[in-house]
């Protein structure tokens, strides 16, 4: 027997119809709300660069030259008196007074002719007490005519010439006793001598001074280096023009002395003088300075590197090293301008400071520079600036970039985090 199906009435077909509706239309709202969505980790934050703000001011112009040091003074000890050294009387390497004994040479013959020398001024001066007397004698019998006049000549003659030989007994006693002094050789100045140059036992000063050691005076320090004639000139041509002024008010200008290690010395220096004429075969002008040297940290020989400032720029700016780019092509910046983005801009540099490029053109008051942060540009994008602190200024930083102002992945979570 067949089933006839049914039919909903018509309330209930109602109510279903509205119901398939109503599924329908959320169904599709849903696929609408998230085709307008954004992608859950949104756009990325402006990558942070580290900038320095442009101040200008009047920066000193410093130039790094290749110099070497020397002894302020320097004398070599050499015998003067020939004979066998027996001692010495120092400590290779210490500081010596002037006067002080260094060496002793065999002085015997040299007594011997002392004592001969003033045997032969006794002698003398024997004679001259009898040739005296009897000049004395002959005075008053020469007046009363009891004696001839040349009798009384010659008895005064006999006088002066026994003057005479005691003046050469005086000398030749002189003489004897400047030589037992050269036996015993001493420092010519004070300082601190080197190693001796000869043993005991040696011969010296047999036909000629022979050198026994060496005193260098190191307290002050010479250091003497050289600057190309053009660049001197120049300078002077900017000086002149009103371009820069000299350092130090004309005063001495001031050095410093950097060691081989890239150190710096503590202690500054000035220059002494500049020499007035130009080597023909390098085109060099050879400067000196004196630098003090109280604890004995230069020796004499050394090579550094003098850092000299001779002129000061006026409205000049002094930038981080990284923050330029030197090439072929000239030197540049990088510009946070702002609107955010990042634009080169050629810069003229005129000398070093330290670590620091000086700039004298090329930036205006207020600008900022990038130091840090370039690989963190992309295109055309902007950037947010944040200020640079050098290395040495900010907490311990674990980033492998250099300078970097933070380490990429904190800026990265940070812009997370927003």
């Amino acid at each position: 027997m067949a089933t006839t199906p049914v039919q909903p009435s018509s309330p209930h077909r109602g109510l279903i119809w509205s119901a398939l509706g109503l599924t329908t239309l959320l169904a599709a709202c849903g696929q609408s709300s998230t085709a307008l969505a954004p992608p859950a980790g949104g756009m990325p934050p402006p990558a942070e660069v580290g900038v320095v703000t442009v101040t200008p001011g009047d920066v000193g112009l410093v130039t790094e030259l290749p110099g070497r040091l020397e002894a302020s003074r320097v004398a070599q000890v050499r015998a003067r008196a020939a004979g066998i050294l027996q001692k010495r009387l120092f400590t290779e390497g210490s500081e010596v007074r002037a006067g002080q004994p260094l060496f002793e040479i065999d002085a015997s013959p040299y007594q011997a002719t002392l004592a001969s020398a003033q045997a032969s001024l006794a002698k003398a001066e024997a004679n001259l007490m009898q040739a005296s007397a009897q000049a004395e004698r002959y005075k008053p019998l020469a007046e009363a005519k009891a004696i001839s006049q040349q009798e009384f000549v010659a008895a005064q003659a006999a006088q002066k010439q026994a003057e005479a030989d005691v003046a050469v007994g005086k000398a030749a006693v002189q003489t004897a006793r400047i030589n037992v002094g050269y036996a015993f050789v001493t420092a010519p100045i004070s300082g601190r001598i080197g190693r001796a140059l000869v043993t005991e036992g040696a011969l010296v000063g047999q036909g000629e001074a022979t050198q026994l050691a060496v005193v260098q005076q190191i307290s002050p320090m010479f250091v003497n280096f050289t600057q190309s004639a053009a660049d001197v000139m120049k300078l002077r041509h900017a000086m002149d023009s009103g371009k820069l002024k000299r350092a130090g008010g004309g005063q001495a200008a001031s050095v410093r002395v950097v060691l081989e290690d890239g150190t710096e010395y503590a202690r500054p220096g000035k220059l002494l003088f500049s020499d007035l004429t130009v080597d023909a075969t390098t085109g060099q002008i050879t400067l000196r300075a004196e630098v003090p040297n109280p604890d004995g940290t230069l020796l004499p020989g050394l090579y550094v590197r003098v850092r000299l400032e001779q002129a000061q720029a006026g409205n000049a700016i002094t930038l981080p090293q990284q923050a330029v780019t030197r090439s072929p092509q000239g030197d540049s910046v990088m510009v946070v301008g702002t609107d955010g983005k990042v634009k080169p801009r050629p810069v003229k540099i005129g000398g070093q400071q330290g670590n620091q490029w000086v700039i004298l053109d090329g930036l205006q008051p207020g600008e900022q520079v990038m130091v840090d942060g370039f690989q963190k540009l992309r295109g055309d994008a902007p950037v947010k600036p944040v200020p640079w602190q050098a290395e040495g200024k900010k907490p311990a930083d674990t980033s492998s970039n250099k300078g970097a102002a933070a380490p990429a992945p904190a800026a990265a979570a940070s812009g997370a985090s927003r």
